[in-house]
């Protein structure tokens, strides 16, 4: 069950792909993350959104089942997210997790998400969201599992 997250912007910091390998290695097959990263606009506002959001688009397949990152997205915990990814991964529909860039995505990439979700109510620089998503990935992979690394 791979994970696919559809980022805008550049690599990842050295830090961050330290942690990102941290929890990559944890993840039990089929689990896994992939992660595909697009350049940044050169534009600004609401050109660069439309820009970024088409090339997200069409990376997007049609049965895939897609989870947008907003910070106005739906707060959830951590198991009510494992009970959100399970459903698609029951149903053997691919994941793909879309971070927009630093001026967010249009209507038509929140029209296409199956949920929007938002970590928190507070704004994180991007390379942090990418490490939290990664962590979160593999507590879900570990609350669907019955592990006892989610303490409630």
């Amino acid at each position: 069950m791979s994970i696919r997250v559809l980022a805008v912007g550049r690599k990842h910091e050295s830090w961050v792909e330290e942690g990102i390998a941290r929890y990559e290695r944890r993840l039990r097959k089929p689990w896994d993350v992939q992660w595909d990263l697009l350049q940044h606009s050169s534009k600004a506002d609401d050109v660069a959104r439309a820009e970024e959001s088409a090339r997200l688009l069409k990376k997007i397949g049609h049965g895939d089942y897609v989870v947008l990152l907003d910070e106005r997205g739906k707060m959830l915990n951590s198991p009510q997210l494992a009970k959100a990814l399970r459903g698609p991964i029951d149903q053997g529909k691919r994941v793909v997790v879309v971070i927009g860039g630093a001026f967010g995505v249009d209507q038509s990439v929140h029209q296409r998400a199956d949920l929007v979700w938002s970590l928190s109510n507070l704004v994180f620089p991007h390379q942090l969201v990418r490490l939290m998503l990664v962590e979160q990935v593999y507590r879900s992979q570990e609350i669907m599992a019955g592990s006892g690394y989610h303490h409630v």
